[in-house]
């Protein structure tokens, strides 16, 4: 799973994030990615990362630029 390593996510990335409130929901929120928070190569979970506006949460799946 590319989302769950921290080498294929990088700042100016689109991607779709669940933030920390909606874990039970699984609710997707969709920015750009602004900056890594996960140190470790991998999370099972998915990486951590801050939004451009502000939000923080763990890449689920990432978007391809349109």
């Amino acid at each position: 799973m590319p989302h769950r390593e921290r080498k294929n996510i990088r700042a100016g990335l689109k991607v779709a994030v669940v933030l920390k409130q909606d874990q039970r929901t699984g609710k997707r929120t969709i920015g750009v990615v602004k900056d890594l928070l996960t140190n470790s190569g991998n999370h099972p979970h998915g990486i951590k990362v801050r939004l451009t506006d502000g939000q923080v949460g763990r890449v689920q799946e990432i978007l391809a630029d349109e």
